[in-house]
């Protein structure tokens, strides 16, 4: 299975999150899955993806022709694409992919976590998707999810297109364990236009 990973590509966050990084590329080589990523060698990219192939894993890195350009792509992956924009970058990192999880990360790890969840609210995928909310770091977001469920900016039963674990262990389980459910139509029942 190839499994993709999202996270931060900075190198100044705390080492507990480079830990659960470690360990979630660690599990994912120690299962015979392969890891998509972004391609770095800067941050949780290049921790995860490292800790993967030290562990046996395939790796696929996929980056965009500018991050490459400075540098920055790793010469470990056992494939790498280069792609000329962000989009295409994302495309193919979905393509690519079986399962996603997502570990704490900046604009662009949730610009893609949420992408792929809305994706999957649209039927266009019904592979699993999950968080790994080490220390919490995603709680703020849950609740604006909650608030959303609340006042019906989204269906609550959208719960089940994704799944928050604690730990790596529970991600790979979830996914190793992934049953689709199939969801109703993202749209609420509204009035019709005024005839007025």
């Amino acid at each position: 299975m190839n499994i993709c990973v999202f996270c931060s590509s900075s190198n100044a966050i705390p080492g507990i999150y480079f830990e659960a990084a470690q360990a979630l590329g660690k599990l994912i080589g120690e299962n015979n899955h392969s890891i998509v990523y972004g391609g770095a060698t800067v941050g949780l990219m290049h921790t995860v993806a490292e800790a993967a192939r030290t562990a046996g894993a395939i790796s696929i890195g996929i980056i965009p022709e500018s991050i490459h350009n400075k540098k920055l792509s790793s010469p470990l992956d056992h494939e790498q694409i280069i792609t000329p924009n962000m989009r295409d970058r994302k495309y193919l990192m979905r393509k690519r992919s079986d399962a996603f999880i997502a570990l704490p990360g900046g604009f662009g790890t949730l610009e893609e976590i949420l992408e792929v969840i809305t994706l999957k609210q649209l039927q266009y995928h019904q592979k699993p998707i999950v968080f790994i909310n080490t220390e919490g770091f995603f709680n703020s977001l849950f609740d604006q999810f909650e608030r959303a469920y609340r006042e019906s900016f989204s269906k609550e039963d959208y719960k089940a297109t994704y799944h928050i674990a604690a730990d790596a262990q529970e991600a790979i389980n979830y996914i190793h364990n992934y049953k689709h459910v199939e969801l109703t139509s993202k749209w609420f029942e509204v009035p019709g236009p005024s005839r007025i």
